[in-house]
C-alpha cells in the first residue's frame, strides 16, 4: 500500500530548477536510499514531506495511516533538559526500550542523565535518533544520520535498519551502510526524481543498462529516421511516388523522439603530486598524548590529561593509514598531536626530511574567510609552485565550474564549503595529508572521487572515518585506538569490521540477556535451588547435540537451494545479455522483456543474498553448539 505519492512536483530556488514535474511513490515496508548531487534537492524533498517546504507546483498524496519521522541534519533540542526527561515526555516507546537501543548505539546511563547541552555532536545524534524512533513512526527521513558515528554505532544503527518494519527514506554517502541497509534507490537529479528496484549496487547496474538500450534504441531510431527522409527527399515530388512519400513524412512526424539526457557533471579529482622527501614522513616515540587542564588549580600544579600513553608509530612516505576506534577513545586527538594543534604531554614528535603536512580538521570549512571567493581561498592555500590553471582544474574536478568559483564563501552550502577547503588542502601538495572525518557533508560523487584520488595518491595519508567504503579501500594499514593505546591492527579494514561486528552482536546478546535475567522471576529463586537446577551436564550435552544437528541439517538444506537459485540466476543474466544484444540490434520489443529479466535478476538475487545471511546464521549455531559442547565436563 502506498504511503505516499508525489505527483507532478515543481519547485524553483530563484533561477534554479530543483524538480520539474517530478514523480514517486513510497509503498509500506520500502528501504530507500536517496542519493544525488549536492544541490540537487535531497534534504528540500524531505523538507517539502514533512511540510517545512512546499511544492510550486503538483501534489502529495499522503495515506491516512501515514506518521512520518524526521530526522534532520540541524535540529533543536531542549539544551537544559536531560535526555531522558525529553524521551519520556515524547516517546510512546518505553524509555527503557530507547535505553537499550542506546547502549548498542554506545550511549551510557550518564548520558540519558546530563543536560543535552553537555553532549556531544555525535552523542547528540544519537538522542535524535531515540526520540525519532520513540515516535513510532511508519515512514522515517533520515538526512545523513551516520554523521558524527562511530564504526560501531553505525553497525548498530544498521542492523536496527535492517530489521525496521516500516518504510524510510535514508540520505547517505556511506556506499557501504545504503548496500547493507536499502531495498531500492531514490535518485534526485537535473530536475528528476527516479525509484530504481534493489540496492546502490542494483542502481548502478541497472542505470548503465537502461543507459545502453536507450542509447542502442535511440540510434535505431536515427538510422530509421534517416531512411524515411531519404526516401522523402528522393520521391517526394514524383507524383507515382508522392502517396508513399507521403505515408512516410506522416510516419515521421509522428516518431516518438528518444531524449538520452547528457550525464551531470562528476566529480574528478586529481591531486597534484607531492614534494619529494625522505623515506620517513614522521616518527612519535614512546608518545603520551591529551591535554593540559584548562582550570586554574590544575594550572598552577601543571596537572594533565592524558588520552594516550605509549604511542609509538612510524609513517613511511606511501603509506595509507586508517585510524579506528570507538567515539572518545582518541583519535581526533591523535591526529591533532600529529598536526602539531596539541603539544605532546611526553615523547618525542619527528617530521621526515623535507616533511610537510596538512590538516583537514572535522570543522576546518568554519576557518575559511567568508569573504574571500572560492578561488581566492583555493589560491592563498596553494603551494608556491601551483599555476593558476592548476587552481581553476582543481576547482574544476570539485564543481567549481564557470562562475561558481567568483562566489564568496559566504553563500555556500555546507557541502560546498567542504570541497572548498578539500581543495585547500589537496593544492598544498603535502606529503603528509592528515583527515578528520573528510566525507561529512560531502555528496554520494564527491566521495566516490576523493576516495580515487587518494587511493593512488604518492603521499603519505592518515585518515579517520566512519565511511567502510572510503576507509576500506584507501587505507593500507589499520591503527587501532582501544583502552587508552594506539596499535597498528594485524590484519585488514575487513578484518576489523567482522571482529567488530560479532563483538557488537555478542555484546547486544549479552545485554538483552542481562534484561531478560533481571526481569525473570527465576532470579528471584533462592540460590541453592537455581545452582541444583542449573548444573546437569547431561540435560545441556543433549541439548547442544541436538542444535549442532539441527543447523547441519539446515545448511544442507539452505546450500541446496542456493545452488539451485545461483543456476537459475546464471541463466537469467545469460537471457538478459542475449536481450540486450538484440535490442541494440533494432528490435525494441525487447525492452518490456529486459526489464521483466532485470527484476527477475534482481529478485533471485535478494534470495541468494538473504540465504547466504541464513547460511551464516546456521554456521555460527554450530559453532556456538560445538563450542559448548567442548566446555562442557565428559562423563
Amino acid at each position: 500500500m502506498n504511503l505516499l505519492q508525489l505527483q507532478n512536483g515543481t519547485k524553483q530556488f530563484g533561477t534554479k530548477l530543483l524538480f520539474d514535474r517530478a514523480q514517486f511513490a513510497i509503498n509500506e515496508g520500502d528501504h530507500v536510499g536517496v542519493i544525488g548531487p549536492n544541490g540537487a534537492g535531497k534534504t528540500t524533498l524531505f523538507k517539502i514531506l514533512v511540510g517545512q517546504e512546499s511544492l510550486d507546483s503538483g501534489e502529495i498524496t499522503k495515506s491516512q495511516k501515514l506518521k512520518v519521522g524526521y530526522l534532520e541534519q540541524e535540529s533543536r533540542e531542549p539544551l537544559d533538559r536531560s535526555a531522558e526527561e525529553f524521551l519520556t515526555e515524547i516517546s510512546l516507546t518505553p524509555i527503557w526500550e530507547l535505553k537499550q537501543l542506546g547502549l548498542e548505539l554506545g550511549l551510557s546511563e550518564r548520558h540519558f542523565r546530563v543536560p543535552f547541552h553537555e553532549l556531544s555532536g555525535g552523542y547528540r545524534m544519537r538522542m535524535k535518533l531515540l526520540s525519532l524512533i520513540g515516535r513510532q513512526p511508519n515512514l522515517m527521513l533520515l538526512d545523513e544520520p551516520t554523521n558524527f558515528l562511530d564504526l560501531e554505532s553505525v553497525i548498530a544503527l544498521e542492523k536496527f535498519l535492517q530489521g525496521y518494519e516500516g518504510a524510510f527514506l535514508l540520505i547517505s554517502h556511506d556506499r557501504e551502510f545504503l548496500r547493507r541497509t536499502t531495498d531500492h534507490t531514490l535518485e534526485v537529479e537535473q530536475g528528476e526524481i527516479t525509484k530504481f528496484p534493489g540496492n546502490i549496487d542494483d542502481y548502478f547496474e541497472q542505470k548503465a543498462q537502461l543507459r545502453t538500450v536507450l542509447e542502442a534504441q535511440a540510434a535505431n531510431q536515427e538510422t530509421k529516421r534517416k531512411h524515411l527522409q531519404s526516401f522523402i527527399d528522393r520521391f517526394g515530388a514524383k507524383a507515382t511516388k508522392a502517396r508513399q512519400a507521403q505515408s512516410r513524412a506522416k510516419q515521421l512526424e509522428k516518431m516518438e523522439k528518444i531524449e538520452i539526457k547528457d550525464l551531470p557533471v562528476r566529480a574528478r579529482i586529481k591531486i597534484p603530486p607531492p614534494v619529494h622527501t625522505g623515506k620517513e614522513s614522521m616518527l612519535l616515540t614512546n608518545a603520551t598524548l591529551g591535554y593540559l587542564n584548562q582550570d586554574e588549580g590544575a594550572q598552577k600544579t601543571g596537572l594533565e590529561k592524558s588520552i594516550l600513553t605509549g604511542v609509538n608509530l612510524r609513517l613511511e612516505r606511501g603509506d595509507h593509514l586508517g585510524v579506528v576506534g570507538f567515539n572518545g577513545a582518541g583519535k581526533s586527538t591523535l591526529l591533532k598531536s600529529l598536526a602539531g594543534r596539541i603539544p605532546l604531554l611526553q615523547g618525542e614528535r619527528k617530521l621526515g626530511y623535507q616533511v610537510s603536512l596538512s590538516y583537514y580538521a572535522q570543522h576546518v570549512s568554519e576557518e575559511l574567510n567568508p569573504e574571500d571567493t572560492v578561488f581566492e581561498s583555493l589560491e592563498k592555500a596553494a603551494h608556491k609552485d601551483i599555476l593558476r590553471q592548476d587552481i581553476l582544474n582543481i576547482a574544476g574536478s570539485l564543481l567549481f565550474n564557470g562562475d561558481a568559483i567568483e562566489k564568496k564563501i559566504r553563500v555556500l552550502s555546507g557541502g560546498e564549503k567542504s570541497r572548498v577547503a578539500l581543495g585547500q588542502i589537496l593544492l598544498k601538495r603535502s606529503p603528509l595529508i592528515l583527515m578528520d572525518e573528510p566525507t561529512n557533508h560531502l555528496d554520494f560523487d564527491t566521495v566516490e572521487a576523493m576516495t580515487e584520488a587518494l587511493k593512488s595518491y604518492e603521499g603519505t595519508v592518515v585518515v579517520v572515518s566512519h565511511d567502510r567504503g572510503f576507509i576500506g579501500r584507501i587505507a593500507t594499514k589499520i591503527l587501532e585506538i582501544r583502552d587508552g593505546r594506539a596499535e597498528i591492527y594485524p590484519g585488514t579494514y575487513d578484518d576489523y569490521v567482522w571482529s567488530l561486528e560479532k563483538g557488537a552482536l555478542k555484546a547486544r546478546y549479552a545485554a538483552i540477556q542481562n534484561i531478560q535475567e533481571k526481569a525473570s522471576p527465576s532470579a528471584t529463586e533462592p540460590k541453592s535451588e537455581r545452582t541444583e537446577n542449573s548444573n546437569r551436564p547431561k540435560d545441556f550435552t543433549k541439548k547442544y547435540q541436538a542444535e549442532a544437528r539441527e543447523s547441519q541439517r539446515q545448511i544442507t538444506k539452505i546450500e541446496a537451494k542456493i545452488a539451485n537459485l545461483t543456476k537459475e540466476q546464471e541463466q537469467t543474466t545469460d537471457a538478459l545479455n542475449a536481450s540486450l544484444a538484440g535490442s541494440a540490434n533494432g528490435d525494441p520489443g525487447r525492452r518490456d522483456e529486459i526489464q521483466t529479466l532485470t527484476a527477475t535478476l534482481d529478485r533471485l538475487t535478494k534470495e541468494i543474498t538473504q540465504l547466504e545471511d541464513e547460511l551464516l546464521a546456521q554456521i555460527e549455531k554450530l559453532e556456538q553448539a560445538e563450542s559448548f559442547l567442548t566446555t562442557l565436563p565428559q562423563e
